[in-house]
């Protein structure tokens, strides 16, 4: 598949996209996120991809999205702006939701500054890890406008409740050591080795039962919001699943063979 507004490489199982408007920073814009959400399906439906691994190319992770779409949308008919933003929120909503429930890990290879909805979509990851230079900012209130990619949702469970409202509601920028201490970024890199070191943690996340991986990662998923009887119930099913699963039938045969041959010594 080729597009122009992204970049997908595949090596190894380890699928890393590369957001690739430079010039701006990687704002996303609506024909970004079309190339954007297309790619996320790709990489769910192929089995042979084990993690992802999100950067953006040039000085800026994403600058939020793009300027020009917000002047358009300024430009609608009256009667056609809440349509049309509602139109757009969906599938804003829809690349969120498909990096988040990802069924393999995803990491956040941030390389400069993630802003608004860039901000967002690094935190839709499972992880992340950053190099000098980046930083973070949840901008939306100086647009009149709240966090619509995610950030409400994920920033409290990162930092907490009162901390994701004291940077929504100021705006400010959250540089890497501020990020690192109360647990925005997972893991800090060099500018040189950040990309090379995501991929190499991906394929560390990654080299266990992708059955377990998937089912795992939709369980903790719901763990804020559900109750413990309901993390149960659902953890007896994809236990369950997991027993017929490949990968546990031939772990479990390696591990008897490896105990007969040692017994047998």
């Amino acid at each position: 598949m080729t597009y122009q507004l992204i970049e997908l490489v595949v090596d190894q199982g380890i699928a890393t996209l590369r957001l690739n408007r430079p010039e701006k920073r990687n704002a996303m814009s609506d024909d970004m996120r079309s190339e954007f959400i297309e790619a996320l399906e790709a990489i769910v439906a192929d089995k042979s991809i084990r993690a992802l691994v999100l950067t953006g190319n040039g000085k800026g992770f994403c600058a939020g999205g793009d300027i020009a779409g917000m002047e358009k949308r300024m430009k609608a008919p009256a009667g056609e702006v809440a349509y049309n933003g509602w139109h757009r929120q969906q599938r804003v909503h829809h690349a969120v939701s498909l990096l988040h429930t990802m069924p393999k890990p995803t990491i956040a290879a941030v390389n400069g500054p993630a802003s608004g909805l860039g901000a967002d979509t690094a935190l839709a990851c499972d992880f992340i890890i950053a190099s000098e230079g980046a930083n973070f900012t949840w901008s939306y209130i100086n647009r009149g406008i709240i966090p619509d990619g995610g950030g409400m949702y994920f920033l409290p469970r990162r930092v907490g409740l009162v901390k994701a409202k004291e940077l929504i509601f100021s705006g400010r920028k959250v540089d890497l050591d501020e990020a690192m201490q109360i647990g925005i970024v997972d893991r800090k890199s060099t500018a040189e080795s950040l990309v090379t070191d995501a991929q190499a943690w991906a394929k560390e996340l990654s080299k266990g039962s992708a059955t377990a991986l998937a089912l795992g990662k939709t369980i903790l998923n719901q763990t804020f919001e559900t109750t413990a009887a309901q993390i149960f119930a659902q953890g007896s099913q994809a236990q369950g699943i997991c027993y017929t699963s490949t990968e546990h039938r031939e772990s479990v045969m390696a591990f008897l063979e490896k105990a007969a041959a040692a017994k047998n010594k």
